[in-house]
C-alpha cells in the first residue's frame, strides 16, 4: 500500500492528478459514491410519479415542449430539453386545454387516448428544434440562460419508446444528461457545483428556496403541487 501512495504522490507532484466529476450512484444515507456492484447488492422497485411538465418556448409564445419524467425532485435542476434530431416532432392543439404542445409524432399515444383528442398545426423534424430556448421552470438557476442554458439539444439517446420524446436535462443527476448539457454548452467544466443543489445527505441547499432542507424524495409530491403538474400513467 505504501508503494502505492508513493507513486500516487509522485503523479500529483508532476501535476498529472487532476479532479474531475463524474454522474454515478450514490448513497445519501452514506454520504459516498456506490460501485455498480454495490448497488446491486441491495436493488429494489420502487414507485415513483410519472409526470408531463411544460415549458413554454421564447420563440413561439403560447406554445409549450411537453417533457415527461419519473423523477420529480430533479426538476429544480433542469438546465436544457433534449429531442432525437432524426425523428418527426408535431406541434399540436391539446382541445380539452386549448393548448398548443410540441412532442415526438410517435409518442402522441403516450398522451391521449385517441386522435380526436389533438389536433396536428405543424410536423418538423427533431433538428429543427435545437437551440430554441424556453421559461425555466423554477428561477434557481436561471442566471446561467445567458449563458447557454434552458435550451433544446440533440442527442440519439432519446427514442421513441416512452415518455414524449423530449427529455428534460439535469446534469448533476443523469449520465446522458451531463454528457449532452456538456457538449452543448448548457454549462462549463468547472461549474459542476453549481448545478448541483442537492447536499451529500440528498437534501435541497438554500438556493432551492421553495423546499431548502428538504431530503429530495420527499420533495417529489411538493414540486408537483408547487408547478401543478399533472400526475401520467403513460398508456
Amino acid at each position: 500500500m505504501e508503494s502505492v501512495w508513493w507513486v500516487w504522490s509522485q503523479l500529483f507532484a508532476k501535476g498529472l492528478v487532476y479532479r474531475g466529476y463524474k454522474v454515478m450512484p450514490y448513497s445519501t444515507a452514506c454520504n459516498t459514491p456506490l460501485s455498480n456492484f454495490e448497488v446491486n447488492q441491495n436493488y429494489h422497485d420502487v414507485t415513483d410519479p410519472a409526470v408531463f411538465v411544460n415549458f413554454p418556448i421564447d420563440q413561439d409564445p403560447g406554445v409549450s415542449f411537453v417533457a415527461w419524467t419519473t423523477t420529480p425532485w430533479t426538476l429544480p435542476s433542469n438546465l436544457a430539453l433534449c429531442a432525437n434530431p432524426d425523428e418527426t416532432y408535431v406541434k399540436i392543439l391539446d382541445k380539452a386545454r386549448n393548448q398548443k404542445f410540441i412532442m415526438m409524432e410517435a409518442r402522441l399515444c403516450g398522451l391521449y387516448k385517441g386522435e380526436d383528442e389533438y389536433e396536428i398545426i405543424d410536423k418538423f423534424l427533431g433538428n429543427t428544434l435545437a437551440g430554441k430556448t424556453y421559461t425555466p421552470l423554477f428561477p434557481y438557476m436561471e442566471n446561467m440562460k445567458s449563458s447557454g442554458a434552458f435550451k433544446v439539444c440533440l442527442d440519439k439517446y432519446v427514442t421513441r419508446d416512452a415518455g414524449t420524446g423530449i427529455v428534460h436535462q439535469a446534469p448533476a443527476f443523469g449520465e446522458d444528461d451531463y454528457r449532452v448539457c456538456l457538449t452543448n454548452g448548457v454549462f462549463k467544466k468547472g461549474q459542476e457545483p453549481d448545478i448541483c443543489p442537492v447536499d451529500p445527505t440528498g437534501k435541497f441547499l438554500s438556493i432551492v428556496t421553495d423546499f431548502s432542507g428538504m431530503y429530495v424524495k420527499d420533495a417529489d409530491k411538493h414540486i408537483i403541487k408547487k408547478k401543478k403538474v399533472p400526475t401520467a400513467t403513460l398508456r
